[in-house]
């Protein structure tokens, strides 16, 4: 069988089944399990599929397990405010940040004040908002539309993270566990929030009570990764610090 017919016939199965193994495909296909990493990677950088560790899963599937956006803004939206509160403090001017496209950094950006800012992010109505504030310069990162959350996601998305560093991260999740670390209902979100962290100096989590001691799908990054957790005032923080890392701040909104 020829390169592209396999490629073909991969993205098939995978829209079918809507998840497959690579020990799967390699045993479908009578090739070498590296030969179906290879033929993974390629369609992922087409935006065919999107790769998971030892298999992939359709791209159109990718928005099942997230709430949308609508519903998850009304969702503790007071303790959200809190914790946005808190964290426009720790902006400062010339600042180069990392906004991900939670509700939590939505309401963050509806309070900050038009300043020398560089915003990077991949959530269009962050982006939006932005749009008016003068001083403040937003970059979009690429990718595939989520209409779900209404952000960008996929390996574009991700390769274009990989050419910014910066100051600070502020970031949400669905889940932070004393044993999981810090997690997401969807892949392809968290994945971005990694590259996120990765590239930024100071990683800042914005957390209200209801993600403590829960875990969900999709695994971010362990707890030491923080510098700072921003909390609102339902949050327990004697809890919270006897898991973090003895370097975490923890602030209280």
């Amino acid at each position: 069988m020829l390169v592209p017919e396999r490629h073909k016939k991969i993205v098939q199965i995978i829209n079918d089944k809507k998840n497959v193994r690579v020990n799967e495909l390699s045993k479908l296909f009578a090739v070498t399990e590296e030969t179906i990493r290879r033929d993974l990677e390629k369609l992922e950088a087409k935006n065919k599929l999107q790769r998971t560790h030892g298999g992939a899963v359709a791209m159109d599937d990718s928005d099942d397990d997230e709430i949308p956006f609508n519903d998850r803004q009304v969702l503790n939206r007071n303790e959200k405010m809190d914790v946005a509160k808190v964290a426009v403090s720790y902006i400062d001017d010339q600042d180069i940040i990392f906004l991900d496209a939670s509700t939590t950094a939505l309401y963050l950006a509806k309070l900050l004040p038009n300043m020398e800012l560089t915003v990077l992010t991949n959530s269009l109505l962050v982006a939006s908002e932005l749009a008016s504030r003068s001083k403040i310069q937003v970059i979009m990162t690429g990718g595939t539309l989520s209409k779900t959350s209404l952000s960008l996601v996929g390996p574009t998305a991700v390769r274009s993270i990989e050419h910014f560093y910066v100051d600070k991260v502020f970031f949400s999740c669905k889940g932070f566990h004393k044993d999981w670390g810090i997690s997401d209902s969807n892949e392809q979100q968290a994945n971005v929030k990694r590259e996120m962290i990765k590239m930024s100096e100071q990683v800042i989590l914005l957390l209200d009570f209801s993600k403590i001691n829960q875990k969900s799908f999709a695994y971010i990054e362990d707890k030491s990764v923080l510098d700072c957790l921003i909390v609102d005032q339902r949050a327990d923080v004697d809890y919270l610090q006897t898991i973090v890392d003895e370097r975490t701040k923890i602030i209280v909104g």
